[in-house]
């Protein structure tokens, strides 16, 4: 979760009437036009939202390549995890990566967050198999992660924010779910390098996932550019003045 790549997978376009549970001035924030092959024909702040991977595509965030071409070893190395954390998975898929972060806190827990109830059940069966008793599952809606307010330390997204339906409104519960000083760490192909072979609207630039999450009220903390094909983005939620 994210959340695409290759003709083989199975995806499926978020449907529109999933903005009728938001209200007219809401969508005042999004422009409309005819979707293109791998758009839904929404727009945020100028990017066109892609398509969303299903569950019938698990299998491969799974594959066993996927290490090799994105480095993900490297990526879960470079967390800054405390072994208290409170850590959210959003998008979480098939759990690739809540399952080793989980692993890593021996006195904190991974807040395993998807809007599709078979991804949550492909987790919960990895979890109870491996003996992961840290894992918490939550079926999140396209507007409302439903994170807690104030209870998590660090939120992970992993190519999946670019299929948000409502990114807006989805990264402002990640706000409201953030402790004050959390941190959101970013992962997206870059859509700077023509080179990285995905395709275009399962990219971002950094200048885009920038102006997008400090227009919700994040700060940019900085691009730790260490995989091969991916950013790896840090924005903070600020702390109370006079902190």
């Amino acid at each position: 979760m994210l959340r695409y790549l290759l003709a083989a997978l199975i995806s499926v376009t978020v449907p529109i009437s999933a903005d009728k549970a938001v209200s007219s001035t809401t969508e005042l924030r999004y422009d409309y036009s005819t979707p293109s092959r791998d758009g839904i024909g929404k727009r945020y702040m100028g990017r066109e939202i892609s398509q969303v991977m299903g569950h019938r595509g698990a299998g491969w965030l799974e594959r066993p390549s996927r290490v090799r071409e994105e480095r993900t070893d490297l990526l879960l190395q470079g967390l800054p995890l405390k072994n208290s954390d409170v850590v959210v998975d959003l998008g979480a898929g098939s759990g690739y990566f809540t399952l080793p972060i989980a692993a890593r806190l021996s006195a904190g827990k991974v807040l395993a967050i998807d809007i599709q109830q078979e991804m949550l059940d492909i987790i919960e069966a990895r979890t109870r198999r491996a003996g992961i008793a840290n894992v918490e599952g939550i079926l999140a809606t396209p507007t409302n992660p439903s994170i807690p307010t104030d209870s998590a330390d660090l939120v992970l997204l992993v190519d999946a924010y670019h299929e948000f339906s409502h990114p807006y409104e989805v990264m402002a519960g990640v706000l409201d779910g953030l402790r004050p000083g959390g941190l959101v760490v970013l992962v997206e192909y870059r859509g700077e390098d023509a080179s990285v072979p995905i395709k275009p609207l399962h990219k971002m630039t950094e200048a885009q996932a920038r102006l997008e999450l400090t227009a919700v009220g994040f700060e940019f903390v900085e691009n730790r550019d260490y995989l091969p094909q991916q950013h790896v983005l840090v924005f903070r939620k600020p702390l109370p003045a006079g902190h």
